[in-house]
């Protein structure tokens, strides 16, 4: 299993590179970040400067979106740090949440998604896409390479992923949950001709290494709530009834009574208040780090490729020392020197 960290990109920047060249040094292979421009600082800008201070670390946005950022310049982007950097980058790319709704959007359609994915994909390796009936290609780009991954709960979006996308990203860590979106993506997969291996997965969530389950439930109470802007739209798209989503994933935002996104991804949210410890205790990953281990080894079992640590509370770098000691060694194999 891979590692990832996910951070904001609160001020100051250099916080954030220096977070993420710890968690390089900790033993994460990839490095994520919130995209969300009102509420933080502009990611693609800092990206530059991660790649520059680390070595080996993979960048990208979990996740952007189709509205707030063109197709053609999202791909340009990460075409122009790949040919600085050496190909390291990644794109997740979702619907739309806080960087739309902040600017009273709403999530795009799931075939802009599509076709987005298409075109990042397309320009972002080196390829043509077809924009406004023009066929366009990067003509310094050859040598790019840019897996595109998708994010979301929804069928609709999980088959989409499966048909179209390199990877899936789903941001919680409930194995049931997990079971479900993994099993959707990969029938999809199939039935489209594709691989199921082919499509790498990732859960996010936050993760917080400690004893006191109690001061890490309310660290952490924030991700429901955000999730929760996520089940929302499944429940007045497809209801709550269970019968197209899992009960499991809907039921707890019934005492949700509105969300404030100028506490998004926070700590304290005020908002979050209707979220259950058992929702939290399901969809992050807290205690010791024996339970960390526990719980990712039975993800890795469910076709989990990548975990990806939410480290939005205030215990970061003792988190990511105890993943860099103990959980991410006791989650990959050992070369022996001499057999």
């Amino acid at each position: 299993m891979d590692f990832g960290v996910v951070l904001q990109c609160n001020p100051p920047a250099s916080r954030v590179v220096s977070l993420a060249a710890e968690a390089e040094d900790r033993g994460f292979s990839h490095v994520w970040t919130f995209d969300s421009h009102v509420l933080w600082q502009e990611p693609y800008v800092i990206y530059s400067q991660i790649l520059a201070a680390t070595r080996n670390v993979i960048v990208g946005p979990m996740v952007t979106n189709p509205l707030t950022r063109d197709d053609t310049v999202t791909a340009s982007t990460f075409a122009t740090l790949n040919s600085m950097f050496g190909n390291r980058t990644v794109c997740g790319i979702g619907r739309g949440d806080s960087a739309v709704r902040v600017i009273s959007g709403k999530p795009s359609t799931v075939t802009h998604l599509r076709e987005s994915i298409e075109v990042i994909r397309a320009l972002g390796n080196g390829g043509s896409a077809t924009i406004n009936g023009a066929t366009v290609q990067f003509p310094w780009a050859a040598r790019s390479r840019l897996p595109v991954y998708g994010a979301g709960y929804g069928p609709k979006v999980l088959d989409l992923i499966g048909r179209h996308a390199d990877g899936f990203i789903l941001q919680l860590a409930d194995p049931a949950i997990v079971q479900w979106t993994v099993g959707r993506v990969r029938k999809a997969a199939e039935q489209a001709g594709r691989d199921p291996r082919d499509v790498t997965i990732v859960v996010a969530s936050p993760a917080y290494v400690g004893d006191n389950l109690a001061h890490q439930r309310d660290q952490c109470r924030w991700f429901g709530g955000m999730v929760g802007n996520h089940v929302a739209d499944l429940v007045d798209r497809y209801g709550g009834d269970g019968t197209q989503v899992p009960a499991a994933l809907t039921d707890y935002i019934r005492d949700r009574q509105g969300y404030d996104y100028n506490e998004h991804g926070r700590a304290g949210n005020a908002h979050t208040e209707f979220v259950p410890d058992e929702i939290v205790d399901r969809f992050c990953v807290l205690g010791p780090a024996e339970d960390h281990v526990r719980r990712l080894r039975e993800l890795a079992d469910l076709g989990v490729d990548q975990f990806a640590v939410y480290l939005q509370h205030d215990g970061k770098d003792e988190t990511l020392a105890q993943y860099g000691e103990a959980v991410i060694p006791a989650l990959q194999s050992t070369v022996a020197a001499r057999s």
